[in-house]
Parts: structure tokens; sequence; C-alpha cells
């Protein structure tokens, strides 16, 4: 009875099989980690008190991926929690990830007076608080001192804990976001674990 090379060299078969079952799972989280969801972890009191440093956060991929799929921008909603890539990330310093809110898009017009917001679009020439909309999670007074009118193609973004200079954003030195920099929407908040919660 004729026996194959791996039926002779048990050994070389499970090694493969190891191999493959390595080579999959790489792949998979290659695949989920592109397309799907990814996590991150918070640093600094940027986003206080919404969130906290080691908050570990579950960030959507998927509208990112359907819009590319569609051959289109992906635009996050307004007030939105957002994980971009930091546009002057250099290996030297700096995070190469960043998370924030969002607060105007391209043509509208941001005035940071009297610490608070007022974005002004067509829809609304008198102006509005993007904040009213979330449950007061932004901390207030804002400071600063900001006129601008959101560049094509880009996002003005605002840490929660806004006064002083605790949240390095659009209003200070950051600037604005290009859509192609925004990894997708947090959607959730895995640990700590007693302060699990969905965005």
């Amino acid at each position: 009875m004729n026996t194959t090379f791996l039926q002779r060299h048990s050994f070389l078969k499970d090694v493969i099989s190891i191999a493959i079952f390595i080579v999959c799972v790489l792949i998979g989280t290659l695949t989920i980690n592109t397309f799907i969801f990814r996590s991150f972890s918070v640093v600094g009191p940027s986003m206080e008190s919404t969130l906290y440093t080691n908050d570990r956060l579950i960030v959507n991929r998927i509208p990112v991926t359907l819009a590319q799929l569609q051959n289109k921008k992906y635009i996050p909603e307004r007030g939105q929690i957002i994980v971009f890539k930091n546009p002057q990330y250099s290996s030297t310093s700096n995070d190469e990830y960043i998370v924030k809110r969002v607060i105007a898009f391209p043509g509208e017009r941001v005035v940071l007076s009297n610490g608070k917001y007022t974005v002004y679009n067509n829809n609304n020439p008198n102006g509005f608080n993007p904040d009213d909309d979330n449950n007061n999670e932004p901390g207030s007074p804002t400071s600063g001192s900001v006129d601008v009118i959101v560049p094509n193609d880009e996002l003005f973004v605002s840490g929660d804990h806004r006064q002083g200079d605790y949240s390095y954003d659009s209003r200070n030195g950051l600037g604005t976001i290009p859509f192609y920099d925004v990894v997708g929407p947090v959607s959730l908040r895995v640990f700590p674990f007693d302060k699990i919660r969905n965005f």
C-alpha cells in the first residue's frame, strides 16, 4: 500500500495545518480592521468628561467602507465623535490617531466667541449652537476665539474638554481635518467594563 508524503511525515502535516490557520487568522484580522471595525485607546484629557484616558473604543468602519465602495466621500454627522489620522503626525512626535467631536462642515462659518461655538450656513443664516443636540456632553465654556470658514472636503472638530489648552483641535492649531483622514465614528466604549456605552 502506497502512502503519501504527508502520511509518512505527520509532523510536517501538523506544521502546515498550523501555518494555514495562522495565515487565515491574520487575513481575517486585517479584513476586520480595514473594513468592519477598529479599536483605539483614548490618551489624554481632551475628551473629558465624555471619554477618559485608557477608555477602549470601537470605531465603526462600515460607513467608511460603504462610501468607498460607492466611490463617495464618507461624511460623519454633526456632533458625532470620530477617530481620524492626525494630519500633523510625524514619527518623532504627535499622536497618530485622534478622537474629537464634529462641529462643522465645508462652507460653514464657525465663530467661537464668549465661550461658545456658533455655526452659520445657508439653512441657518442667523447661526446655531452645534452642541445643542449633544446631551450637554461638551464642557463649557469653550476657550479661545475663532472665526473661520471650513474649507472644501474638510471638517471642523473639537474636543469636549474645552477650557484652556486641554484639547488640541481645530480652534487652536490642529486645523481642519480632511475627509480622507477620518477612520470612522466611535460606536462603542468597551472598557472600563462598568462604563460600557454606545455613541
